[in-house]
């Protein structure tokens, strides 16, 4: 029998108010108890959605795309725009004497078989160029 909840302990283990479960309930984000009144229990499906629109919350999604994204659109992840002091590890690639590819592993969403054929295919052009 899987473990069930109060409205109270639901809350402390989310960190979030009553006003807000009750909210995202209203809202449609999280199935309402099981039971009515006193007597209502949460299951741990209810706490792993509360924690998901939590996660999604926190990383500045709008309930409304929440929304969307739980009736099965795909999740993009917003990219934060960069400020000074931020750190960023990227490649530096070495093409030909002079030249280098820079690639930011997080941006460029390429494998790396990807990666290298983009480097051949540089280094390919380069000689054409220079023929």
């Amino acid at each position: 029998m899987s473990k069930t909840f109060s409205l109270d302990e639901l809350c402390t283990l989310t960190d979030l108010p009553k006003r807000t479960v009750r909210y995202y309930m209203q809202m449609g984000l999280v199935d309402r108890p099981i039971g009515e009144t006193r007597a209502a229990h949460y299951l741990t499906a209810h706490l792993e959605q509360l924690l998901k629109v939590k996660q999604l919350s926190d990383a500045g999604i709008s309930l409304e795309r929440i929304s969307d994204i739980q009736n099965g659109e795909e999740l993009q992840i917003p990219t934060k725009p960069r400020k000074p002091g931020d750190i960023q590890v990227k490649s530096h690639i070495y093409v030909a004497p002079g030249i280098e590819l820079q690639i930011s592993p997080e941006e460029a969403d390429m494998s790396p078989e990807q990666i290298r054929a983009l480097v051949k295919a540089v280094m390919k052009t380069i000689q054409e160029i220079k023929a």
